[in-house]
């Protein structure tokens, strides 16, 4: 009996290590698909949640493919006027014109924000390029022997 004992807690000692680890695995990789999708996710979903649309309910209201503002703007120009309440029109769709160009608009904006930051990134990556490359000058000579940054011998 003692042995049975020892084998049915060494087994749930094994499983409870395993679905441990799985679990952990499982975290991990959440957490990698979460950082995945990146900032511009999280400000795309938080203006939806403002303008109470979405940006593919954006785009079939204004009736756009892709975002470029020429587009966005003349066809929003038409639709608010075919929708105008003196002609006729609905209220209710001149608003729902209205909010949609104001959710692709917001769109282009974090799109261009984005842009902005991968351009600085890139642009604030170029110096730290250039301090390695002139510490790998500074540390080895044409003999293969450390210099240091402040001469030979002395790091």
């Amino acid at each position: 009996a003692k042995y049975l004992a020892q084998i049915i807690v060494m087994g749930v000692q094994v499983v409870g290590r395993a679905f441990a680890r799985a679990l952990r695995q499982e975290f991990a990789a959440s957490r990698a698909a979460a950082d995945a999708r990146g900032r511009a996710g999280h400000q795309s979903a938080a203006a939806s949640n403002l303008s109470g649309l979405s940006l593919q309910e954006a785009q079939q209201i204004l009736n756009v493919s892709k975002l470029s503002p020429e587009e966005i703007q003349k066809n929003y120009e038409h639709l608010f006027k075919v929708n105008d309440k003196s002609v006729g029109g609905s209220f209710y769709l001149q608003s729902k014109v209205v909010r949609a160009k104001e959710r692709l608009e917001e769109e282009l904006r974090i799109q261009a924000q984005e842009e902005n930051v991968s351009y600085d990134r890139k642009r604030h990556l170029e110096p730290v390029k250039i301090l390695t490359s002139w510490n790998v000058q500074q540390q080895t000579n044409n003999n293969n022997t450390y210099t240091g940054p402040w001469g030979p011998g002395l790091s």
